[in-house]
């Protein structure tokens, strides 16, 4: 292959992004405290009217200033308002409310989900796929563009994976988020790829970032987070179908890695090969039985619109997940092809022998899809974050899923999966929280859904437990039942803290009655031992309900 030929897929980007310098000044501006010496009244006097305000949204802080302004007080910042709140408290000139904490809070969304997700992206290294589709910036791990917004810090930041770490917890405390429970995401590619010694050292640089001090080994690292500060309660890689094996998944294990997002892509092997993805459903099926087997939790990637494909094929190809059951994924993002010029795809739209979905053909393709995902699966997306001049033809429109939603709800036929129905900031009484069971079968266990659920339908928690009927995938934990995921829905609550709220969730024993039920289910099933795969800072939860770690396993007699 000429060189000319080697360079022919690259892409430049398009996008000049944010530069260190730009950075910086924002940095400046909005770490900078207020003087509360000289401001205390106008502190208290946008605290008064942020707290008085029937509701709250970006609108309604930005009216709040604009109307401060013309009474001729300064303009902050809601990250400076937020830690003059704390140090007002503090210092007891007030006195503390959640609600109104909540109000200050930054992109609240983020940690509605109860925990505070931190992204860090691997330097870039050469993929073994040769999808027509993948982008490929020079600069960027295979599949990423530098101008996506997390591929741009992780770029400003040289890949370093301490710095990236420290970078984005720092970044959410300025926002006025808790962040003691993190959940760390590994982007990059294929994780699979990358050599084990860089792997390692990759992720125990994140865990020294968390922990704030520096370790001998990922051992020592993994040790130190089980009471650090900022504890990791989940850790995900990505990779590809065919490089999952036994191995590999003891391998995932010592590294702490307790979710695999699985780049599926399409369930068609025709459609595999037209677009060149190298693997066939067949070991799709493979790999996600293994890691099933070892209670990694599934997040698979699903690709609609590839070549080949026409909307009515791929409501035929979303619907396999769910009525195969060596399938049926604990979560799913989907990723609407997008049309990047330079690549082989792009060629093939170029010559007519490929026509991206108009918005109308999508939206209604991802409401079909919607209407059928069950209730125990979370459909974490419905588009990725490509900037929009990057997209030569199809789909830009950055809200979809609101469209798509709003779409649903006017048809009477909601959205059932888990993130739709998370409680996020709604107010629950415990008491009014009741506990729901839904059953199903895989090709190597029967899964046991528990949900903690609310008057209105919402979910206020679930646990995943897997009664085997297959070998595991390690020995550790063969023969015993498995807790795949316990999950607890609600802003985030601070590890000790005593100022939560009667109606926030965290914290008030609903973890606790979802690991009594699923013990009642494992015993009724007939097994005598349990096993948990337990992400590192959430091991000192599980042995307060019994559970002792052995290898990379924490496990109970039932």
């Amino acid at each position: 292959m000429s060189s000319g030929q080697r360079s022919r897929y690259r892409v430049e980007p398009q996008a000049p992004g944010t530069s260190p310098q730009q950075q910086a000044e924002w940095r400046k501006r909005n770490s900078r405290p207020i003087d509360l010496d000289r401001h205390r009244e106008h502190v208290l006097a946008y605290l008064s009217a942020i707290e008085a305000a029937a509701a709250f949204d970006s609108d309604t802080y930005n009216a709040i200033v604009k109307r401060m302004g013309r009474e001729g007080r300064p303009q902050f910042s809601k990250a400076r308002l937020y830690r003059a709140y704390l140090e007002l408290v503090e210092r007891g000139d007030l006195t503390h409310q959640e609600h109104l904490l909540q109000r200050l809070t930054l992109k609240p969304v983020r940690t509605l989900s109860g925990v505070a997700p931190v992204t860090v992206l691997t330097k870039p290294y050469p993929c073994p796929g040769k999808c027509i589709f993948c982008p490929t910036d020079v600069r960027m791990p295979k599949s990423y563009l530098s101008n996506e917004p997390g591929a741009m810090r992780a770029l400003m930041l040289d890949f370093d994976p301490f710095i990236q770490t420290q970078a984005r917890v720092r970044a959410m405390q300025q926002l006025g988020h808790r962040v003691d429970k993190i959940e760390l995401l590994i982007l990059g590619g294929t994780w699979s790829s990358y050599p084990r010694k860089y792997q390692e050292w990759f992720v125990q640089r994140c865990f020294d970032a968390l922990n704030g001090q520096e370790s001998a080994s990922l051992a020592e690292a993994h040790h130190l987070n089980e009471a650090a500060r900022f504890r990791n309660v989940g850790l995900v890689i990505e990779t590809r179908p065919d490089h999952v094996t036994v191995e590999e998944i003891a391998w995932l294990r010592q590294l702490g890695i307790t979710r695999v997002q699985l780049g599926v892509q399409s369930l068609d092997d025709h459609i595999l090969a037209l677009n060149r993805r190298g693997h066939d459903v067949e070991s799709v099926h493979q790999a996600m039985r293994l890691l099933r087997g070892a209670g990694i939790k599934i997040a698979v990637h699903w690709m609609p619109n590839l070549l080949g494909a026409t909307p009515e094929s791929d409501l035929v190809d979303f619907r396999r997940f769910w009525e195969d059951p060596a399938l049926r994924p604990d979560e799913m993002k989907i990723y609407p092809t997008g049309l990047i010029r330079g690549t082989e795809l792009y060629e093939h739209y170029e010559h007519g022998g490929y026509q991206p979905y108009t918005e109308e053909e999508l939206a209604q393709l991802l409401a079909a899809c919607k209407r059928i995902v069950p209730p125990y699966c979370r459909l974490n997306r419905v588009m990725r974050d490509i900037p929009a001049p990057d997209i030569a033809a199809g789909v830009t429109t950055s809200n979809l899923r609101q469209i798509v939603q709003d779409r649903l709800r006017s048809e009477g036929t909601p959205c059932r999966c888990i993130r739709c129905r998370e409680v996020r900031e709604t107010a629950v009484d415990l008491a009014s929280v009741r506990l729901e069971t839904l059953k199903y079968r895989t090709d190597h266990s029967e899964e046991v859904f528990i949900s903690a659920v609310t008057e209105n339908d919402r979910l206020a928690g679930f646990l995943r437990l897997s009664l085997p009927t297959e070998a595991a995938s390690l020995e550790e934990i063969n023969g015993h039942a498995l807790i795949r995921q316990l999950q607890v829905y609600g802003p985030l609550v601070s590890l000790g803290s005593n100022t939560e709220t009667r109606e926030q969730v965290q914290h008030q024993g609903i973890g606790g009655q979802l690991v009594a039920r699923a013990r009642k289910e494992a015993r009724a099933a007939g097994f005598d031992r349990w096993s948990v795969i337990a992400a590192v800072g959430t091991r000192q939860y599980y042995r307060r309900h019994g559970f002792r770690l052995g290898q990379t396993y924490m496990s109970a007699h039932l």
